[in-house]
């Protein structure tokens, strides 16, 4: 079993269950009018901890504002300058993401860490296959990988510091999975799995779960990340879906939805993408079915909990498996959520 490591309010590691988390998709400066509701939304689907890129402390400001009003942990992303990492901690952040290989003099990350030790700040260090020391042992990509987090977090200990993540991303699946392994062979520190630069939705999924999921077969792995191209609640959604599919996580809404065929009368797929997100952000243990015909609907709906089923020009509402109400198609959002808000 890993050490635990306290982040924010939620500890990684030990026995604190896997958690999920997700990288903000847009800079400080340009945070959206809703970003409140968008934050608690993501809590809701599974998100535990949310990662904002922090290149400038002129952002110290919105950084303050982010913090107060995200209800997860709070994590910088901090590239290049250490002033910019000591200035977060100000911000009162739960962590900070750094690759010491990339702050400079070592004196500049000590002082960091210092710093975090001094406020109870978590630090994750983030390699990744890119950003490296230059390889001058001839040692293989993993053993570098692991080499180089260990010599790091023997900096820090040498601070009396040991609030440290790790985390050991490449852009080819079984590097990070040799890199991960390796690691774990060495260390008990806690891990931060993903598979960097990994793709849109489907590809991104594809390569992550194969390596992710084997990681977590072995015990080996304490919080996760899906890097998408793309949504970053899709990124949740996979995260969350993960775990829950491996039995790591339980609460929460399940979705069953049929693929489109010829048969269609229901536009299940364009239906799935308005509503997926209310679903999932729905804090209660049920299964939703949303189908698209004759074929499928009046099946799947008796085996879930509410469903939704287009059948010729009609979309009917199911709730335990008996038909609850019928509604013009473009009322049946609106009243599917109020059916789900309502189910007991």
């Amino acid at each position: 079993m890993t050490r635990k490591v306290k982040v924010g309010d939620i500890y990684v590691g030990g026995d604190a269950p896997v958690s999920v988390q997700t990288m903000y998709d847009r800079p400080l400066s340009a945070i959206e009018e809703n970003f409140d509701v968008r934050m608690a939304k993501l809590k809701s689907m599974g998100c535990d901890i949310i990662r904002f890129s922090y290149p400038d402390i002129k952002e110290h400001d919105q950084l303050s504002y982010v913090v107060k009003h995200t209800p997860m942990p709070v994590v910088a992303d901090i590239h290049f300058d250490y002033k910019n990492a000591l200035d977060c901690i100000d911000c009162k952040v739960a962590a900070l993401r750094i690759n010491p290989g990339n702050i400079g003099d070592r004196w500049k990350t000590e002082e960091v860490i210092r710093k975090c030790k001094d406020h109870d700040v978590a630090v994750r260090i983030g390699l990744n296959s890119g950003s490296l020391p230059k390889n001058t042992s001839g040692a293989d990509m993993a053993t570098l990988m692991s080499d180089t987090a260990l010599e790091y977090i023997s900096w820090f200990e040498n601070l009396g510091f040991y609030n440290t993540v790790v985390s050991l991303k490449a852009s080819d699946p079984d590097a990070a999975y040799l890199a991960y392994t390796k690691f774990a062979s060495q260390s008990d520190y806690p891990l931060h799995l993903g598979v960097t630069e990994a793709g849109g939705a489907v590809t991104s999924c594809v390569r992550s779960t194969i390596i992710l999921s084997k990681l977590l077969e072995k015990k080996i792995g304490d919080t996760l990340r899906y890097s998408i191209t793309g949504a970053i609640e899709d990124e949740v959604i996979a995260g969350t879906e993960l775990l829950k599919s491996m039995g790591l996580r339980k609460k929460g809404a399940r979705i069953v939805a049929c693929p489109m065929c010829g048969r269609k009368s229901f536009n299940s797929q364009e239906f799935l993408a308005e509503v997926q997100n209310d679903i999932l952000s729905c804090n209660k243990d049920i299964c939703v079915a949303i189908m698209g015909c004759q074929v499928n609907g009046p099946g799947e709906a008796k085996g879930a909990d509410i469903a939704v089923a287009g059948i010729g020009k009609k979309v009917y509402i199911y709730k335990n498996g008996e038909i609850y109400k019928e509604v013009a198609s473009e009322e049946a959002r609106e009243q599917l959520l109020k059916v789900i808000s309502e189910y007991e």
